[in-house]
């Protein structure tokens, strides 16, 4: 039976997606909800996974396409991956792949995958910085910039083909997502009353805190005890003091919630995001730093969803 491989539902925020990269081609077994293909929003990569095992029979949409919610994207024959599969064992038997190497693209982020695809690296022959060896895509970008080592005779031509002081430049198509955090901005430079206001607090009672119980904190808990978590205790403290600064605009009405998620920026290879701490008054200290991390190694390795970066209330 053939089973449409279609776009996912995009969250109303999200008009369209980029087609980034297919990971399989027409023909290709495919194993249920194994990733087929990358899609890149203004704000995260988002996998599409098969529906159900078989063979690809069709890819319909291809790569650097824009697309839309509900967009078929390829067409799936449904069960057929059992007789398919002694047909690839002479070719996977003529040149095996290196060991380990499909292990760790796996374990990889989208993010790092579509660049170790686009340069055609080995994925094993990338020093991977990631956790539990997840390699990452500043680890590829790294290793594709990392100049070989050129044997003697070529030395003379090299010197020939880039002379010294020559002004090269290298021009990179931005992503989505660096797009849309210029156009916003430009949006807000253009809309809003700019203002900054610098307000000094005396952090001495941390520091001295932090550093008595940092050790036992890390031990017990699992996680170091960093200044994020006394940041957001501290900032939900002034929300309940301030409701109003807690509060969104819907029509007419002003809106004040009664629950605090906070977003917390964290920097990553392909901008900045905000990935929502939700309720974060129920969470202790240990839960925030925690939660925390775990969205930045998320944010950074390209796994992270659209569902953690929206919606938060400060």
């Amino acid at each position: 039976m053939s089973i449409e491989v279609k776009v996912p539902q995009l969250p109303e925020s999200v008009a369209d997606a980029t087609l980034v990269t297919w990971h399989k081609q027409p023909g290709d077994s495919v194993a249920r909800d194994e990733n087929l293909v990358d899609l890149e929003t203004d704000k995260v990569v988002l996998e599409v996974p098969a529906p159900a095992a078989g063979v690809i029979k069709e890819i319909r949409i291809a790569n650097g396409t824009t697309v839309t919610s509900g967009q078929v994207l390829a067409i799936l024959e449904e069960g057929a991956g059992a007789a398919a599969a002694p047909a690839a064992a002479p070719v996977a038997a003529e040149a095996p792949p290196a060991a380990g190497a499909a292990s760790i693209a796996e374990k990889s982020g989208p993010a790092a995958r579509r660049v170790l695809e686009e340069n055609k690296v080995d994925a094993a022959k990338v020093a991977a910085t990631g956790k539990d060896g997840r390699v990452t895509k500043g680890d590829v970008l790294q290793h594709v910039a990392k100049p070989a080592a050129p044997a003697a005779p070529a030395k003379a031509t090299a010197a020939v083909l880039a002379p010294a002081g020559a002004r090269s430049e290298q021009r990179v198509p931005m992503t989505r997502l660096r797009a849309r955090i210029a156009e916003r901005l430009i949006q807000a430079q253009s809309t809003a009353a700019m203002l900054t206001t610098f307000n000094e607090v005396d952090l001495t009672a941390v520091n001295e805190l932090r550093a008595r119980y940092k050790e036992k904190f890390e031990k017990t808990h699992g996680v170091k005890l960093g200044f994020t978590s006394f940041f957001i205790k501290a900032a939900i403290e002034a929300l309940r003091r301030f409701p109003s600064v807690n509060a969104s605009i819907d029509g007419n009405d002003i809106v004040y919630h009664e629950f605090y998620d906070i977003g917390v920026a964290v920097s990553t290879d392909r901008g900045l995001m905000v990935p929502v701490l939700r309720n974060a008054e129920t969470r202790s200290f240990a839960e925030i730093e925690a939660a925390v991390g775990d969205y930045a190694k998320k944010a950074r390795d390209g796994s992270i969803t659209l569902e953690e970066l929206t919606g938060g209330t400060f």
